[in-house]
């Protein structure tokens, strides 16, 4: 471990600080940002389709909204063309099973949301199947392509809606549950051109049905339920129940954990399903081969240090899946008994997700510097099909590198760290902790700038930018993320300090200008940041975070997922332990200049834990620099092109006002920020 610290030592202070290539990221880059959104190949492997994903660019004076999915063609390496017009924002894109048109779900003006196609050889787009006053939110065709079963919204209540519009609108709270629907409906008519099947046909199907995928054979469907709407109930208690088409059996796939990504093999016989191996394991990330004629099932890597992220059968039997190992991603291929055949590296490529038609698999890819990409897989090379954002070559980036170090406890920690542009000066950089939520996620060795995380951004300003793979995180094997379960803050947030520790000792950091911003549960490590061990940390922005774990029980909307997978013991059965791992009760502490920010209609994370914490250190501390700013209509994460750039904007802002100064007291910067907007 010593000669690891020295290594890095000598490569940091020896960091040429060479000129700028050309120039460095701003947020005005994050907000234009482009990248590959969904995936699909044909059957038979001859097209692929996928989604464009933009935000409008308000830098630009571009109307605000949320992200638009554009419907593109690729038919090589850098050869695609769009499909549909840019101002048709379209989802949950196939193909029909012969291949003649593209598929879609897309809402128009005068409809609700329907399957839509177009065909590939010409012609305009037209609607192929729907459900009258009802928007459909998933869709599978039959093998023959003669029938689309369509998952919908609930059924219209006419009376309910009349006395809304009387002024009668009040909510009876988690009662009053809509189910989705089920419906079969015959395409061979709208199809050829035809009218569209005005009388779909329901199907019953248990509980709250969230996805359906049907068998190569056209026997089963797989249906994924769980008992209401709820959140709690889909993270919690959401099963793969099989539903034979011909006699309308069911069998339930028993698994006790989380469920991930599931995908018939193509005889039918199989199921390939990501899921959690217990009701304890915080994520699905262990890869199962599931019996489709009993529901048995078996795990595949179970116990490994790693995490299976997507997976897809091959035309020829084969089972492929992306896997994460630490930082870093791999191409696995299974047989159909689930014996492991081969893997690829792909090298500096993060692999996130795959599909594949014919035998012709493509990938989506990010690198630390590219985001999300469209890949073809051949021959065990990864060949670059799309370049969203050509503009990035003009970008002088901040080296970016893996890196591991050793906790107070022995524990080997993995992280990201992204030095400054111009190097590492004497005596350390300004340094941001980027701590990600959950915390069952993990970071990777990929493309890590984004609206509310720093990246390459702040490396252009001169930081160094540091993203912990802390207790909890996943793709390091079910042993390392549990260690976090009913561990609140320690050994989680102490790895934090040791990560400090760790960064200035290999002269990295300064002491006296580590920061802290996160979401969500890294909201939760900045407020603890910023209260409990505010000694060691120069400034936070905390995000959508938690401040107090008891109002947290009663105001969120996955009270028993929080036990199950973090507390482990409800409020009541110890409320001092509860208050002991909540910044609000170490506000007497709170030194740190802390900006608060998040969304009025957050379900995850109550508002009310930004105001909590808002609160009491105004009360107990108030020549702490403070501020909370609230986004109206924005829930657990900003999704309107306008929030996302603001809080950039406000995030750097403060980082640059007592971070890069080391100033805790400073004066607050102004109350909004400089927004760069071209209106011509």
């Amino acid at each position: 471990m010593t000669s690891l610290r020295f290594a890095l030592l000598a490569s940091v202070l020896t960091l040429p600080a060479t000129p700028a290539l050309a120039r460095d990221m701003t947020a005005e880059d994050v907000a234009r940002i482009e990248y590959t959104g969904t995936v699909a190949v044909s059957q038979d492997g001859s097209h692929v389709a996928y989604t464009r994903v933009h935000y409008p660019d308000v830098t630009k004076g571009e109307k605000n909204g949320s992200a638009k999915q554009q419907l593109f063609l690729a038919d090589g390496a850098m050869d695609v063309r769009a499909y549909l017009p840019e101002d048709m924002s379209v989802s949950s894109i196939g193909f029909t099973p012969d291949g003649s048109m593209a598929t879609f779900l897309w809402t128009d003006e005068d409809d609700d949301r329907a399957v839509w196609g177009i065909p590939i050889n010409g012609g305009s787009y037209r609607k192929l199947a729907g459900v009258t006053d009802a928007s459909v939110r998933d869709y599978a065709f039959s093998p023959d392509g003669s029938r689309v079963y369509m998952l919908t919204s609930a059924a219209p209540d006419d009376d309910r809606e009349a006395e809304a519009d009387d002024g009668f609108d009040s909510i009876v709270y988690e009662e009053e549950f809509k189910f989705n629907r089920m419906f079969v409906a015959d395409v061979t008519g709208s199809m050829a051109g035809g009218d569209v099947d005005a009388e779909p046909a329901e199907i019953e199907v248990p509980g709250y049905v969230s996805g359906i995928e049907i068998a190569p054979d056209g026997q089963t469907v797989a249906v994924m339920s769980a008992p209401s709407p709820l959140v709690d109930d889909s993270l919690t208690s959401q099963r793969v129940n099989l539903l034979n088409l011909a006699n309308g059996e069911l069998v339930t796939v028993a698994t006790p954990g989380k469920i991930g990504d599931a995908e018939f093999s193509p005889d039918g016989r199989q199921l390939s399903l990501i899921a959690g191996v217990d009701e304890n394991d915080p994520a699905a990330t262990t890869l199962h081969l599931v019996d489709v004629s009993t529901g048995e099932y078996r795990a595949l890597n179970e116990g490994a240090a790693e995490a299976a992220v997507d997976a897809e059968w091959m035309a020829d039997g084969r089972l492929a899946a992306v896997i994460h190992v630490g930082a870093q991603s791999l191409l696995r291929f299974y047989s159909d008994t689930g014996d492991v055949q081969r893997e690829f590296n792909p090298g500096d490529l993060i692999l996130t997700s795959l599909e594949q038609g014919g035998n012709r698999l493509v990938v989506e890819a990010n690198s630390p510097q590219h985001p999300n990409e469209l890949f073809s897989f051949n021959r065990g090379e990864f060949t670059r099909w799309t370049n969203h954002n050509p503009w990035l070559s003009e970008i002088d980036f901040g080296e970016q590198r893996t890196v591991t170090y050793q906790a107070r406890d022995g524990q080997q920690v993995e992280g990201i760290l992204i030095l400054p542009v111009d190097g590492v000066p004497a005596g350390g950089a300004p340094t941001i902790f980027d701590v990600h939520g959950g915390p069952e996620a993990h970071e990777s060795n990929g493309w890590n700038t984004n609206y509310s995380g720093p990246g390459q951004v702040a490396a252009g300003q001169g930081y160094a930018v540091f993203l912990p793979n802390y207790r909890g995180s996943t793709a390091y094997g079910t042993a390392f993320s549990k260690q976090h379960s009913g561990n609140y803050t320690d050994p989680e947030f102490t790895d934090l300090v040791d990560a400090k520790n760790f960064l200035v000792e290999t002269g990295v950091a300064d002491p006296d200008r580590v920061g802290m911003t996160g979401g969500s549960y890294g909201g939760y490590a900045t407020a603890w940041s910023s209260t409990f061990n505010s000694q060691e940390f120069a400034a936070g922005v905390m995000f959508v975070g938690i401040s107090n774990q008891i109002s947290k029980v009663g105001t969120g909307d996955i009270p028993n997922e929080m036990y199950l997978v973090h507390a482990r013991q409800w409020p009541w059965e110890d409320w001092q332990h509860f208050l002991e791992v909540s910044p609000i009760y170490y506000t007497d502490r709170a030194e740190t200049p802390l900006l608060i920010m998040g969304g009025t209609a957050d379900t995850r994370v109550d508002p009310g834990q930004s105001l909590e914490l808002y609160r009491y250190i105004k009360l107990r501390q108030p020549d702490t620099p403070l501020r909370l700013v609230q986004y109206p209509g924005e829930g657990h994460g900003n999704s309107s092109a306008a929030s996302r750039y603001d809080y950039n904007l406000r995030m750097m802002r403060w980082f640059d006002t007592y971070l890069k100064t080391g100033d805790r007291s400073a004066p607050l910067p102004p109350s909004r920020p400089d927004l760069m907007i071209d209106d011509e």
